[in-house]
């Protein structure tokens, strides 16, 4: 194994481009700040109510998945948009393919939250 692949330096230097990244998406990414806000939100109820292991899982992978998709698209927008800076309708299709990636999760993200909050709510009308 190379000394460089074991370089505290190295690793420290993936972690700062790693959050490098996550700047560059909060401060270009409006949609990032909305995907932050109902993330607290639900982690809060989360809090609040006491999720088990299990429904934790579902929610960090909910959240974890649309964060993801976000990313992925960003990246696939910034890098369409350097390759050719003007219209071009298979890069514009590859874009709202990116687009219907976040959209997927989201949706994704808020079927596993009715489905893990629900029974909370319900239990409260429920005597």
């Amino acid at each position: 194994m190379n000394e460089r692949f074991l370089s505290l330096r190295a690793r420290s230097r993936s972690f700062r481009h790693a959050f490098r990244g996550l700047a560059v998406l909060f401060g270009t990414q409006p949609n990032m700040w909305l995907h932050a806000i109902a993330a607290l939100c639900v982690v809060f109820a989360g809090l609040a109510i006491g999720l088990t292991r299990l429904e934790w899982v579902a929610i960090v992978v909910a959240i974890g998945g649309v964060w993801v998709a976000e990313a992925f698209n960003t990246a696939l927008e910034f890098l369409a948009d350097a390759v050719s800076p003007e219209r071009h309708r298979l890069i514009g299709k590859a874009k709202d393919a990116a687009a219907a990636a976040v959209l997927v999760a989201s949706i994704a993200a808020a079927v596993i939250g009715v489905l893990v909050f629900l029974p909370y709510v319900l239990a409260l009308w429920v005597p």
